[in-house]
């Protein structure tokens, strides 16, 4: 989903090197209401955040006063490999959490220090397609102001019509864990307005019919998908170099199995030596809808391209 985000821009590099002024406290009315915010987390983010035995996130909620709920551990995001965090209370209650969060998840990258540069990342927000006029505002000036006010580069995705019944968006945010805390306060104070955003708080997880438009019995293979008004027959061979299968397999076969759970098709990955004629790409054949087969490929490429992104950003 990310690939066809529209940008509105990220502020220029000499203005990252200013103080910028800390964002408008919400006011007394919506500081006191329960609100929320949702994020994308990749699996293993997820286990740091729940921590041994649960330790970590029982910790965190502690500290901050707020809930922080996850969803399980097959439970992505449509169109990703991601599991979903919601955090819920006051919004005092959310930024602290939040902060506790991404601290930790920037602990864990292990980034080396560097006294010039501050490590700079991306965190994705989940905000209801009816909320994203509100942080979009007239000509965008509202997000422009936010991009002005935190420094952090901010894109919104278009509506993706790949899911039925997909009613999110992704509000991704780029910068220091700084920059991207005033923007996350800056954002969740404009949708703490908005009188629909609390609706989605009661049923934050709900996209298990949105994964893919079939039905399906997993097998040891990844799956045995069964729908009568798919065409299953169909088929796609793609190349992925030998040096990064292991990135789509995973250990055990689990991101294989994984992606085969999200998208609704089968995937069959060549032998070792069998690679696309004139190439060191191994096969990997992706079998069933045509929109299982879609998203299966960009889940593929999404893991291929993880390693490379992580050295660009």
């Amino acid at each position: 989903m990310e690939s066809t985000e529209s940008s509105y821009l990220s502020s220029p590099e000499a203005a990252r090197k200013r103080s910028p002024p800390p964002p408008k406290s919400p006011t007394s009315e919506n500081a006191e209401k329960p609100t929320y915010i949702r994020f994308l987390v990749s699996n293993t983010a997820a286990g740091s955040v729940i921590g041994k035995g649960g330790s970590t996130i029982t910790e965190f909620q502690s500290k901050s006063g707020a809930r922080i709920q996850l969803s399980r551990n097959h439970e992505f995001f449509p169109g990703t490999l991601d599991r979903i965090i919601m955090v819920s209370g006051t919004i005092d209650d959310v930024i602290k959490a939040m902060e506790l969060i991404l601290a930790k998840l920037l602990n864990e990258l292990n980034i080396e220090d560097n006294d010039d540069v501050e490590p700079r990342t991306k965190v994705r927000l989940i905000v209801p397609n009816s909320s994203c006029g509100s942080i979009i505002g007239k000509g965008g000036a509202t997000i422009k102001s936010f991009i002005e006010g935190s420094q952090a580069g901010i894109k919104i995705s278009p509506q993706d019509n790949n899911f039925y019944g997909l009613n999110d968006r992704l509000v991704t945010l780029t910068g220091t864990l700084d920059e991207q805390m005033r923007a996350i306060d800056l954002i969740l104070s404009k949708l703490c307005e908005d009188p629909h955003y609390s609706q989605v708080m009661h049923a934050p997880f709900s996209y298990g019919a949105t994964y893919n438009s079939v039905s399906y019995a997993a097998t040891g293979d990844g799956g045995n998908f069964q729908n009568n008004k798919e065409d299953h027959g169909n088929s796609l061979t793609i190349g992925v170099s030998d040096e990064h299968i292991g990135l789509v397999l995973g250990r055990g076969g689990r991101n294989i199995m994984e992606i085969s759970q999200a998208s609704g098709a089968r995937i069959k990955v060549s032998d070792r030596g069998d690679f696309v004629s004139g190439t060191t790409d191994r096969k990997v054949t992706i079998t069933g809808s045509q929109r299982a087969i879609s998203q299966a490929e960009s889940l593929i490429m999404q893991k291929v391209a993880y390693a490379t992104e992580k050295v660009m950003d």
